[in-house]
């Protein structure tokens, strides 16, 4: 397969392939599109299976934060960055200032910043040797990636029960990682009864006992009998074997890449479950990112991250419309968005 036979090729405006030997540096940008100013997305190290996986994911992930740029109303277009290896064995300095070159070699078309297995740490290093990076200013992105997650978990809420009150309801929390642990602080606050899973036990015992939820095995958590299954780990956790198993009304978590295909939104749709599409719902943390290149202010990004449950208020009601999934209304009111999103070729 080469790579514009791909399935999540999508006309992609660029693609670089990142090699330094002597550092151990293998990784991939792919620049879906630019956008009026710069593509933004993080950067992510993990330990793919093959290589065929990880420009995969590269490709899937730099198209949904075009779209998740577009659904949030900024003007960027969407990028990502892959680095093969595992971040506790392979994630040196020296490999972190290889990527930062790589980044900056593209003259500022992307601007990226943390993601899983890169850290603001990370980030600090990679800002040695590039000016084009986001994060570890004191304006982390998980707290307002939640909020997102939150306020759209309130306005499935609104949309299955008729109120955003989630006193009393059940969630399922697969992933407590920062924005997975935030996010399951607010629906704490909000009264809600907590089940929580993560590969890691010392964060599951921090979940029980500061939030008093019920810990289960990461191999229940998406089996769990809940109002909300709220996935915040990997993607590709909602599939043609796992939705029918599902016991959640509503779908909505922080997420990258939920669904294994974009058919089983339709799956969803016909089990009666209401989903929130990933690039809809984990919005915040390009909110706040963008917002680092015109003025932080903390509590501006929050209040933007909020609307984010307008946007799959428009998202659920075009579902509706158009008798679709929710994922093809977010896909197609984002592509409608988005289509003019090249910059011109000068002549």
């Amino acid at each position: 397969m080469t790579l514009f036979d791909h399935p999540a090729f999508d006309d992609h405006e660029q693609v670089a392939f990142a090699s330094d030997a002597q550092v151990g540096l293998r990784a991939v940008i792919a620049i879906h599109r630019v956008g009026p100013r710069n593509a933004m997305g993080g950067t992510r190290m993990w330990d793919y299976a093959t290589e065929t996986d990880g420009i995969g994911d590269v490709l899937r992930l730099s198209q949904a934060m075009t779209y998740k740029s577009a659904l949030a109303g900024l003007p960027f277009g969407g990028g990502k960055a892959v680095i093969f290896g595992a971040p506790d064995r392979d994630k040196t300095p020296r490999l972190l200032r290889a990527m930062g070159a790589a980044v900056e070699r593209l003259g500022g078309h992307f601007v990226t910043g943390e993601d899983v297995g890169i850290s603001v740490e990370d980030v600090a290093v990679m800002r040695e040797s590039t000016g084009y990076v986001l994060g570890g200013e004191g304006a982390d992105s998980d707290e307002p990636a939640a909020a997102g997650v939150f306020a759209s978990i309130q306005a499935a809420a609104r949309r299955v029960w008729g109120t955003d009150d989630l006193n009393g309801r059940s969630v399922a929390v697969q992933g407590l990682g920062k924005v997975g642990f935030f996010l399951t602080r607010m629906l704490a606050e909000a009264g809600a009864d907590l089940v929580v899973a993560d590969l890691r036990q010392d964060v599951v015992r921090s979940a029980v006992k500061e939030f008093g939820a019920t810990a289960v095995s990461s191999d229940d958590i998406l089996i769990q009998p809940a109002d909300v299954l709220a996935p915040c780990a990997l993607g590709g956790v909602l599939s043609p074997a796992t939705v029918p198993r599902l016991q959640a009304s509503i779908v909505a978590g922080a997420a990258n890449n939920q669904l294994s295909e974009p058919a089983v939104g339709e799956l969803l749709r016909d089990a009666g479950i209401l989903y929130a599409p990933d690039f809809v719902a984990n919005g915040g943390g390009l909110i706040n990112n963008a917002a680092l290149l015109d003025g932080y202010e903390r509590a501006r990004v929050l209040r933007d991250c909020a609307r984010i449950g307008e946007t799959l208020t428009e998202v659920f009601e075009l579902a509706d419309r158009s008798s679709t999934s929710t994922n093809a209304a977010a896909t197609d009111l984002a592509r409608r968005r988005t289509q003019n999103l090249r910059r011109p070729v000068r002549a």
